[in-house]
């Protein structure tokens, strides 16, 4: 994961690519600049005056300095309706510094708080997607760190403006190809507008060609001509908002708390149901849980869910109203203590991953505050905190009504609404229902054909002494151990396969005793017989990766089976049901960002994650793999 910075010259006070030999904005005045060139000709101040959709999309190519992402936020702030969302969307090859975004942005005071926001979030920036929330979510950037010609067919996006920006296609020939031209075309509107400061014939050609209608116009400063114009040849795009902005979450764990957040700061009604008495009595109600990335080399799914999940947990905690005492970023230590980990950690760390550094065993010791006999890499953005605590503070908001002590039965859709009933009788109803009920999500008719497996764990809990209280950071290897909270550590967990008993068991105190061996030698000195401990049954699936989307009919398919190269627009779906599951052991990471997927889907937005690593969430690729239909398997699918 290589963060492939840009390379810059700064002249004049002004950034200028050693790469590309260009500069970033002009010299006379970059903010007038993006002001004319991209907020003028794309319309932006009249069109958000009169904006009749809760909605507006940009599009960039070239994020460089982030001014004109800046620029429109400063107008979207002043002009546009208060209950509309901005989503930004901009990609970028090489992303500059921290150090030079700060000292690009300081150039502009007028929008220094603006600057300021988006520095307090600009880190980490890996190959990949990145997602930023600003003004309680009204402002969300999602900034595709790669080749635009990659990641432009991975977006799920419809934009309304394009700012294609980026340097001249003299200086980068490479970005303006007609590959370029056409992802631009499969991403907008009927009537999307765009506007570019370059007039090259090769720009304006490649546009025309998949369909925009293409003005010359005076250019900006000494530049004579730029171009603008809009898109002619989309059919009119169809909201898959329903009129009634209400959904029902069934589970009131961290997936269906995560959820409820994510539906409540889009402004819809959440109605969320628990069969316990209190949110989070499950696997999400251990007194601790650990926030760190599980990574490998490559740049497989399952690594891109941790990094990207990750980074999202991160940024989310700083939104929510969750207590200071409640997190702990206390950094995470993965230790060498096998073979298998000493490779796995070796290439992670050749990959110039951004979150690890490499550790000593003398280094490793100081970190833990406790004598250690192998080193391996340390993840200083790492923690621990309550889960429960995380749930609560999720759940804090105008839009969310909870229910507990209700257990959900069964589904029923009736006049294109869900009813949820329990033994008896209707306990809600909803156009959108969304199931984040972990393994019982197997227990509905509609549902059935997830292959959710349960997962057994048990804890320890391990009373501090004057030894173990020194340890300062969470140790890893096969398990883990926390420092000490409010007179504990926390040791586990096991990993018990279908086994639901949730009793607690000396052997299990056993066998994380042993892990403690590897985990803090010093300290090993516990007995099974004087600890306490907690067991839940975890979700998981059996590749590993998550579930979150919408779900189909498995009935229908199976009545009439599609063809192996049919589209996953052909598949008949549960309209309104979806499903955010299967999270296992990395629930604090994978949770929330699927919960920001499944919201995106039901409210219409760009997605957070790429459409490959969405569609390799699909729910139902269970079924369809056991169909022979691989492709359609890992498919993104979209409400209709």
């Amino acid at each position: 994961m290589n963060t492939n910075h840009a390379q810059l010259e700064w002249q004049n006070n002004q950034p200028y690519s050693s790469l590309y030999g260009d500069v970033y904005f002009s010299s006379d005045s970059g903010l007038a600049e993006t002001q004319y060139v991209f907020l003028q000709h794309n319309h932006l101040e009249q069109r958000w005056k009169n904006l009749n959709s809760d909605i507006f999309t940009i599009a960039e190519t070239g994020f460089g300095t982030g001014l004109n992402f800046l620029c429109a936020w400063d107008l979207w702030n002043k002009v546009a309706p208060k209950n509309a969302t901005m989503h930004f969307i901009s990609t970028e090859m090489h992303p500059v510094s921290f150090a030079d975004l700060e000292k690009a942005l300081s150039l502009w005071p007028e929008l220094a708080s603006l600057s300021k926001s988006l520095t307090e979030q600009y880190h980490d920036l890996f190959p990949g997607w990145h997602r930023f929330e600003f003004d309680q979510s009204r402002v969300v950037l999602t900034l595709l760190v790669g080749d635009v010609n990659r990641t432009l067919p991975e977006l799920n996006a419809k934009v309304d403006a394009w700012f294609l920006d980026g340097f001249s296609p003299a200086k980068n020939p490479d970005m303006w190809l007609q590959p370029l031209f056409q992802n631009i075309a499969n991403l907008s509107k009927k009537d999307t507008t765009f506007a570019t400061f370059t007039s090259a014939s090769v720009v304006r050609k490649g546009l025309e060609s998949v369909g925009f209608v293409v003005s010359k116009t005076s250019g900006f400063g000494k530049k004579r001509e730029m171009l603008s114009g809009c898109f002619s040849s989309a059919a009119q795009v169809n909201s898959s908002i329903n009129k009634e902005r209400h959904a029902i979450i069934v589970g009131g764990g961290l997936a269906g708390a995560s959820t409820a957040q994510a539906m409540a700061k889009r402004g819809w009604k959440v109605t969320l149901i628990e069969r316990h008495e209190a949110l989070a009595e499950e696997a999400s109600g251990n007194p601790l849980g650990v926030l760190y990335p599980r990574i490998n080399a490559g740049d497989s799914q399952l690594n891109q869910m941790a990094a990207q999940g990750f980074l999202h947990t991160l940024r989310m905690l700083k939104r929510i109203p969750i207590k200071e005492e409640s997190i702990h970023y206390c950094g995470v230590l993965q230790l060498s203590f096998n073979q298998r980990e000493k490779s796995r950690i070796e290439s992670v760390l050749a990959s110039n991953n951004p979150f690890a550094c490499e550790v000593d065993a003398v280094k490793a010791s100081e970190l833990a505050g406790t004598p250690l006999n192998v080193g391996g890499m340390f993840i200083p953005k790492g923690a621990y905190l309550n889960p429960a605590a995380l749930c609560h503070a999720l759940t804090i908001h105008k839009n969310i009504t909870i229910q507990t002590s209700n257990c959900v039965l069964n589904l029923k859709r009736e006049n294109e609404e869900w009813q949820v009933w329990n033994e008896t009788m209707i306990v809600a109803r909803a156009p959108v229902v969304i199931l984040a009920s972990a393994n019982d999500t197997m227990l509905f008719e509609q549902t059935a054909h997830c292959r959710l497996q349960p997962v057994r764990g048990q804890i320890s809990l391990l009373p501090a002494t004057s030894s173990s209280a020194s340890i300062k950071t969470v140790i890893c290897t096969d398990g883990y151990l926390t420092p000490a909270n409010s007179g504990y550590h926390c040791l586990g967990a096991t990993f018990s396969p279908n086994d639901c008993a949730i009793d607690v068991r000396k052997q299990d105190h056993q066998i994380n005793l042993e892990m403690l061996k590897h985990l803090a030698p010093a300290i090993d000195t516990y007995t099974p017989d004087q600890l306490e401990g907690r067991a839940a049954i975890r979700c998981t699936t059996s590749d590993y990766l998550p579930m979150a989307g919408l779900i189909l009919d498995a009935q229908a398919l199976k009545q009439q089976p599609p063809r192996p190269n049919s589209s996953s627009t052909q598949l008949k779906k549960m309209d309104g049901l979806y499903i955010n599951a299967g999270h296992g052991a990395k629930g604090l990471v994978n949770a929330p960002i699927c919960a920001e997927i499944v919201a995106s889907l039901i409210n219409g937005d760009p997605l957070p994650v790429s459409k490959s690593l969405a569609g390799a969430l699909n729910p139902n690729r269970f079924l369809l793999r056991e169909m022979g239909l691989k492709k359609l398997a890992t498919s993104l699918i979209e409400p209709s």
